[in-house]
């Protein structure tokens, strides 16, 4: 089910024994404001938590560097080359955080924390690295037509001699599909700066996730028969947005990083909310559920417990992310 342009409300009501009355009322709406196109904009900032704490001065630091990269759009390329892991290495010799492989490290690589060495096993000097490295692309492109931020990306993917030949963003697939995702995945490390569209496929979410209350949680649950259609919290929310035509990630640290991040008192049925025991961190979040307004969201809480209504506003509450089709297709398939 796909609700195109639609304002979903949902009405929660709460009775004795923690009874519910759910209402969708699906209408037209006009959107009331979008977001910065991000690119380009070099004091834009970083949603809350979307950078692990260790990572976060450092990327909001050196993603100033020049004007076609800004910390969110750093931090995107950080978390698709890595998942912000430090000890990352790839089967293609890429190292580090920043996966820079051995040749352009050694021609690229700086000493960002002036301690003597340039080391890129460590993300004080591999951070700092791949800014430089993208603002030096940027030099190399300036020339170029097009957006700035754009040919700085496909001269990463395919070649700074590509974008000055094609003028701009070259005609390959691969790179296309590299400018694209990094510049959509920005948007899940961002700040809003006005309101976040309304997700198109909520109300199709909440439906398929309402008729599962009162199933059976199961750790790794995905729903499946052999399962008896039993769900964990992330299984539940993963097949609640498939069902509308979503694919998002296993696992709820991953689906954070499905789109924008509405502020709580922004929060609209359909987004995802999210849980954890480090609110300076998204790849630590535990726990997610879908909101369905009023303060209450459907989760799979946990073993023994069944998928029901819970309140949201507890102190191990992390934020929310409002899920897109793009947002979705942009992660990496493993982090």
């Amino acid at each position: 089910m796909t609700v195109r342009k639609a304002w979903i409300v949902v009405t929660v009501a709460a009775g004795a024994g923690l009874s519910f009355v759910m209402v969708l009322v699906v209408g037209v709406y006009m959107v009331a404001g979008n977001l910065g196109n991000g690119v380009g904009q070099g004091a834009r900032g970083l949603a809350k938590g979307a950078v692990p704490a260790a990572y976060q001065a450092l990327v909001q630091k050196w993603g100033n560097l020049c004007t076609a990269i800004n910390p969110a759009l750093l931090a995107a390329q950080l978390y698709q080359e890595s998942g912000f892991n430090p000890n990352a290495k790839s089967p293609a010799a890429a190292q580090g955080i920043a996966q820079f492989i051995p040749g352009t490290w050694a021609t690229h690589g700086i000493d960002g924390d002036g301690d003597g060495d340039r080391d890129v096993w460590d993300p004080n000097d591999a951070i700092p690295s791949a800014a430089k490295y993208d603002c030096t692309l940027a030099k190399y492109v300036k020339d170029a037509p097009g957006d700035p931020t754009k040919n700085m990306l496909a001269a990463y993917n395919a070649g700074a001699y590509a974008v000055i030949k094609y003028g701009g963003v070259p005609p390959y697939k691969e790179t296309q599909n590299y400018v694209k995702t990094i510049t959509t995945l920005e948007e899940s490390f961002a700040a809003p700066v006005t309101r976040v569209d309304p997700s198109e496929q909520a109300a199709g979410a909440i439906y398929y996730a309402q008729k599962k209350l009162g199933t059976l949680y199961l750790w790794g649950g995905n729903g499946t028969a052999d399962q008896g259609g039993r769900f964990d919290c992330s299984g539940l929310t993963k097949a609640s947005y498939e069902s509308v035509g979503i694919t998002l990630p296993r696992v709820a640290n991953d689906q954070y990083n499905a789109g924008p991040h509405p502020s709580r008192d922004e929060l609209l049925p359909g987004d995802l909310v999210f849980f954890s025991d480090d609110l300076t961190n998204s790849r630590a979040i535990r726990h997610v559920g879908i909101y369905v307004g009023g303060g209450y969201m459907i989760n799979a809480p946990r073993a023994g417990a069944v998928i029901r209504f819970d309140p949201i506003d507890t102190p191990d509450y992390f934020g929310a992310t409002r899920v897109t089709e793009d947002g979705a297709k942009a992660l990496p398939t493993s982090v």
